[in-house]
């Protein structure tokens, strides 16, 4: 008897489940590849899987400018960086992304130079003594130089990453972020409720503690010290004094920036200052790092293009030791070209979700009904032969040249998203890459399994897209240096 009304209210679940969502069902059936959801899990089972991507910029671009909400997925990494600007809620998100624009001008963000190029030139000298001895894994080696980069941009502090191979905090990010992918792609593991009997949540809650333990450690002092130091300034200085430009900011860090555009003593609290200085220092540790960890690959895997690149840094430097300076950046083109091409073909967000609170009328003529998720396929978007030609799936970094670059719609190449939650600190990431990768190629040769025109690396989601390998290369002392 017991079983017989067990079935029934599932059956009676079923039915007010697809009567609830008719109107839902009715529309995403026009959509193509949309036709065969499944009762309680939509579309979650098509993650698993393969499935034909439809992507149009146009749509696209709509959808980014209408649609701000970041979907219900996303609350996953909120419970690990809070209400950072990335991840925030549109309320919240409105407030912060006036203070943080402002704060990533190109004219700030160019101050960051030396930090980059002295992190670099370290970078350079520990991997010296992997040279020669056969494949190095990167992976490890890059995230601690964008974490010691991002400490001294965003807080003015130095905690020597680098010179510490066991970092416990890029141990306990790494293995939060498979963390919340699983539970992501696990639809058991995503009730709150439910996901504190499996084992993942200790070890999400161990990994948690470790992540704000650190951002503890290094910010509180920081803040408050910048907040005296402010207020000191306050009395010290008249207001024609501290209001002359943007080169009043020129060395200062991301925190004094915020707390200076969000109001100094009346600006963001402290509570907010940790969920921004976490939120930079998660998104710019691994963003940076596995872009870099691609372009290298790819260098390997083509030696022609690695050659043109090297000539070109010979061209800039000569065989000089000196470290770069911003004005070197604007002659590197080929690099630009070969950085634009890593990101097209291996894009370290390759897709974005978004929640869709009203039905939107698409230029395709389809309508994304409200109450919907919608997924943009970056990584589809890159290697769509329409947008990009028959050798899109191809890697050939002068496809950017001014003559050949000639994208019809902007969306069509969109690395670091588009629209007004694009990513703010895009130039400050390309910064960073370039810095690494000239200070890298002009010291050591690229070493690798060479490749067809088309790169196979075989890559993994973890929040971000990353090789599998965590870019494995060979690295030999160029003749130059040694």
């Amino acid at each position: 008897m017991f079983l017989w009304l067990l079935c029934l209210g599932i059956a009676l679940c079923m039915v007010l489940f697809k009567l609830k969502r008719r109107r839902l069902h009715r529309l995403a059936s026009k959509i193509p590849g949309s036709d065969d959801e499944l009762p309680f899990i939509g579309l979650a089972h098509k993650f698993t899987g393969t499935t034909e991507v439809v992507v149009d910029p146009v749509d696209i671009e709509l959808l980014l400018k209408t649609s701000l909400e970041k979907d219900d997925l996303h609350r996953f990494i909120r419970n690990v960086i809070g209400n950072g600007g990335i991840f925030a809620p549109v309320p919240i998100w409105r407030r912060r992304r006036k203070i943080m624009v402002p704060a990533f001008s190109p004219k700030i963000v160019e101050t960051f130079m030396e930090i980059f190029s002295e992190q670099s030139e370290k970078l350079v000298s520990i991997l010296a003594d992997c040279a020669g001895k056969g494949e190095v894994t990167m992976e490890p080696y890059l995230c601690r130089y964008t974490l010691d980069s991002i400490c001294q941009t965003t807080m003015g502090i130095t905690i020597n990453a680098q010179n510490n191979p066991d970092a416990p905090f890029l141990r306990a990010l790494k293995n939060m972020l498979n963390l919340v992918c699983e539970r992501i792609f696990h639809l058991w593991l995503q009730p709150e409720w439910l996901y504190k009997f499996f084992s993942q949540y200790t070890t999400h809650q161990k990994y948690l503690k470790e992540i704000h333990d650190f951002v503890d450690e290094v910010s509180i002092e920081v803040i408050q010290k910048k907040r005296r130091e402010i207020k000191k300034e306050k009395y010290l200085k008249s207001e024609v004094d501290r209001n002359f430009g943007l080169s009043n900011y020129k060395t200062r860090s991301f925190l004094d920036l915020l707390i200076e555009f969000s109001g100094g003593e009346n600006g963001y609290t402290d509570l907010e200052l940790r969920e921004e200085i976490i939120t930079l220092t998660v998104a710019g540790t691994d963003t940076s790092a596995v872009s870099v960890g691609y372009t290298l690959k790819l260098l390997a895997m083509y030696p022609k293009v690695q050659d043109q690149l090297y000539q070109e840094l010979l061209d800039v430097f000569g065989t000089s030791d000196r470290p770069i300076v911003k004005e070197d950046l604007s002659k590197l083109k080929y690099l630009e070209r070969v950085v634009k091409e890593s990101l097209r073909l291996f894009p370290p967000v390759p897709f974005i979700i978004r929640k869709v609170l009203k039905d939107i009328s698409l230029p395709s003529g389809r309508i994304l009904p409200a109450g919907s998720g919608a997924a943009i396929s970056i990584w589809g978007l890159h290697r769509h032969p329409k947008y990009w030609g028959p050798d899109a799936e191809i890697f050939d970094p002068d496809r950017f040249l001014p003559e050949r670059f000639d994208l019809k719609h902007a969306c069509s190449y969109m690395p670091f998203s588009s629209g007004p939650r694009n990513c703010i600190g895009y130039q400050y990431a390309l910064m960073s890459m370039k810095t690494a990768l000239s200070a890298i190629v002009r010291r050591y040769k690229i070493i690798g399994e060479e490749s067809g025109p088309v790169p196979q690396i075989k890559s993994k989601i973890d929040i971000m897209m990353k090789a599998v390998d965590d870019y494995k290369i060979g690295l030999e002392k160029r003749i130059e240096y040694k």
